[in-house]
């Protein structure tokens, strides 16, 4: 998309649906333990116009607000359904519906790869590329375990909401997991769900802070050094998908695992392959049809 320009004239009913539904997969992105709101915002090309519009918010601001509404819309609509949805299929089959969204990233990652290459691909790219892999997948494996519990407070909220801005920036970032280290994670889940304003509110100032202090830094940064920038989030998105099996899907195969989700080790791996596979499809079909009605 050139500059931070948003052309509107050939919108239409399918082109917004496309976006409400990219909003829908970021939103629930980024409260799914995991997964970070901002790999599947790169995903879905919305990373880049939205850290321009944040970065510039005066420029084409109109054009802006019209393209990110239903994006916007459907960021919420994925949040507050798949808060109502965590406690309960999720909940049980936690290793299983992650496996389908590590079914969607792995679909769509050579045009992640092909982006980042844009700009040519050197050597400093593949060191870029391999240090951020090898850095948020220690960082997610040394994290496996609980860290410490934070009573909900007013600041706590402030506080993850802060961390799930910086999982929409920082793409690789899953905020969900630290919220799950620190104990606040489903009682986050349940405040949204039950439109607790006391959780929903603070969760709200945090996210807006954190995004619109740091969106114009990583907007600068793009700008002048892209190939190295996107090479870190590529390095990101690799990492953090590895590190989603040890820390998420191989432990719903042990024995304590498998009692809680009531399926038998063979029918867990079915289950699992089967999701992922899903995923793996559906990121395809959903490429193919982001093709046919891209505008950029």
């Amino acid at each position: 998309m050139e500059e931070n320009q948003i052309i509107l004239e050939k919108d239409n009913p399918t082109r917004w649906l496309i976006r409400m539904l990219k909003g829908v997969a970021v939103g629930i992105g980024a409260i799914l333990p995991g997964l970070s709101g901002g790999v599947l915002a790169v995903i879905f090309n919305i990373y880049d116009p939205l850290l321009k519009f944040l970065g510039n918010i005066k420029k084409n601001f109109m054009a802006n607000v019209r393209y990110f509404i239903p994006i916007g819309i459907g960021g919420v609509l994925g949040v507050v359904v798949f808060s109502v949805f965590v406690e309960k299929a999720f909940g049980q089959y936690a290793a299983q519906f992650t496996c389908l969204f590590i079914g969607f990233v792995a679909g769509t990652f050579p045009s992640l790869f092909r982006t980042a290459g844009k700009e040519g691909r050197n050597g400093g790219d593949w060191l870029t590329l391999i240090v951020s892999a090898i850095f948020i997948l220690l960082i997610m494996m040394m994290g496996s375990a609980k860290l410490t519990q934070i009573q909900p407070s007013f600041l706590a909220w402030i506080f993850s909401g802060a961390m799930v801005g910086l999982g929409m920036i920082v793409p690789g970032m899953s905020p969900s997991n630290f919220l799950i280290y620190f104990g606040l994670y489903d009682k986050m889940a349940a405040g949204i769900s039950a439109f607790d304003f006391s959780v929903t509110i603070p969760l709200a100032i945090g996210l807006m802070a954190c995004v619109l202090l740091f969106a114009k830094l990583v907007n600068w940064l793009f700008g002048r050094y892209y190939s190295k920038m996107y090479h870190f989030i590529l390095g990101m998105v690799v990492g953090s998908s590895i590190a989603i099996f040890p820390t998420t899907v191989f432990p719903s195969l042990t024995t304590a695992g498998l009692a809680e989700s009531g399926l038998t080790l063979t029918t867990a791996i079915l289950f699992s392959v089967i999701m992922f596979a899903l995923g793996t499809v559906f990121s395809l079909w959903f490429s193919k049809i982001e093709d046919k009605y891209s505008r950029d």
